[in-house]
């Protein structure tokens, strides 16, 4: 990632932790929620969709969505012909060399460019995400995606700098969350990462996450 221009160090403001907490409450932006379950046990002997729907659902939306939820949208009531219509799109993208695949993330699927393809849209990107995350930010969230649930204090302590100012302007941008609170005196705000986190970065869970002997590692 390229560097950016070192951040002013800002205090905390009075009562940040309170405001917080009652933003943590508003839904994830452009987060898909699981409707209920749809009985897929007996889905070989669903017969097989037009997957053009399916495929012209995925190419409308900015935003992974479940086999459950297409199944709504394309009133199924199993989720089996999703499942194989998905298949036989991407063995179509690949006999065409196409430069894109539905892939799972977030828990849902979306279309996404194959990683060969990675350099050329970085140059097309990358100004905008450069504009949208500073290098104080990148590595605040990374600490927060591999140690969650953690404190304040303790991300404050690794990267050796105050930084609830950075933790605010990532919750605005709905990629970390209030997780919770800690038992121990004073009832501290956990934070972690969203849902809106995975898709941003391409993930499907965070066991995605690089994983490294000498750096960061997930928290289990």
């Amino acid at each position: 990632m390229a560097d950016n221009k070192a951040m002013r160090l800002v205090r905390d403001e009075p009562m940040l932790e309170e405001e917080e907490e009652e933003n943590a409450s508003a839904p994830v932006d452009g987060a898909v929620e699981e409707p209920q379950e749809i009985d897929d046990a007996d889905d070989s002997k669903a017969a097989d969709i037009d997957p053009r729907p399916l495929e012209a659902l995925l190419l409308a939306t900015h935003h992974p969505l479940t086999k459950g939820r297409l199944a709504e949208l394309m009133d199924l009531q199993t989720t089996g012909p999703i499942r194989r219509a998905i298949q036989k799109l991407n063995a179509v993208y690949a006999e065409t060399n196409r430069s894109f695949r539905i892939e799972q993330v977030a828990g849902g699927y979306q279309i996404l460019t194959l990683p060969e393809f990675g350099d050329h849209l970085k140059k097309l990107h990358q100004r905008e995400i450069d504009a949208k995350l500073t290098k104080a930010a990148l590595e605040t969230l990374a600490i927060i995606a591999y140690k969650q649930p953690i404190l304040r204090a303790d991300i404050e302590s690794i990267r050796g700098v105050a930084c609830g100012e950075t933790v605010r302007n990532l919750m605005e941008k709905h990629l970390v969350r209030i997780a919770g609170r800690a038992e121990e005196p004073g009832r501290p705000i956990l934070y972690g990462t969203t849902k809106r986190f995975l898709e941003v970065f391409g993930l499907n869970s965070l066991k995605d996450l690089p994983q490294s002997e000498e750096g960061l590692q997930v928290q289990t």
